[in-house]
């Protein structure tokens, strides 16, 4: 028996069927030199970002796979590699570089708060600016770097540390709160103050501010455990009886 042939109208038709019926390639099924090439690209954009190189951006990421990442899981990856440093030219750098980073920072939330203060009189001039008694005192995200000015590290579920807070407060002093375990959450920081009693009239001045720790008191390598009250004295910080 001859074996059939496919007509040449039926073998084009099987051709398009079959291609139509191919499932299109997903990213997953892309070669995969292409992933490792967006993953490379993406700590090149991250560690620009910090004004970092590739490097020192994977010396970052294996420093918080360590004891550092463990009890400093939110610390920012320039005062990361600024307590990790090995030398001091490298933590000289780290140090510049945060501080040309903070400058920045700072210099945004001051412009938006201007223009949101333009806006609020614009929009609602007879309106007074307060804070509702159920809303909590506001949250700074602005830490003054006034010198002489004190600065408080409390913990969330320390007594000690309430006391502490509590005690400037009532004392009258100037003077600004960081909460080492806030997890970045200004929500969090908030419900301390309230349930602690800082006067939220306190905060609205600038008298008190309240501001997420961010890896700043290992930084300052300081001994004994929290609360701590210090003060910035000819250039160094140093630790209040």
């Amino acid at each position: 028996m001859r074996p059939r042939r496919i007509a040449p109208a039926l073998l084009l038709l099987l051709t398009s069927s079959l291609a139509q019926s191919a499932p299109p390639l997903s990213s997953d099924d892309r070669p995969s030199c292409e992933r490792p090439l967006a993953i490379e690209r993406a700590a090149e954009q991250q560690a620009r970002d910090w004004g970092l190189n590739t490097e020192e951006w994977t010396r970052y990421r294996d420093l918080m796979q360590g004891p550092l990442g463990v009890y400093s899981p939110h610390i920012d990856p320039l005062t990361a590699l600024g307590i990790e440093a090995r030398s001091d030219q490298e933590r000289q750098r780290y140090a510049e570089l945060q501080v040309a980073a903070e400058a920045q920072r700072v210099e945004k939330l001051l412009a938006y708060q201007r223009a949101y203060d333009g806006a609020w009189q614009r929009l609602h001039a007879d309106m007074p600016r307060v804070i509702l008694p159920d809303a909590g005192p506001a949250f700074s995200p602005v830490a003054p770097a006034t010198s002489g000015r004190l600065a408080l590290f409390v913990e969330d579920a320390c007594p000690t540390c309430d006391q502490a807070a509590l005690r400037l407060q009532a004392a009258g002093r100037a003077f600004d709160i960081y909460v080492v375990d806030s997890g970045a959450d200004d929500a969090r920081i908030r419900a301390w103050a309230q349930r602690i009693g800082i006067d939220p009239a306190k905060v609205r001045s600038g008298q008190v501010t309240l501001n997420h720790d961010a890896g700043r008191w290992v930084s300052l390598g300081l001994p004994g455990n929290l609360p701590a009250v210090v003060r910035q004295v000819g250039g160094q910080w140093q630790r209040q009886p």
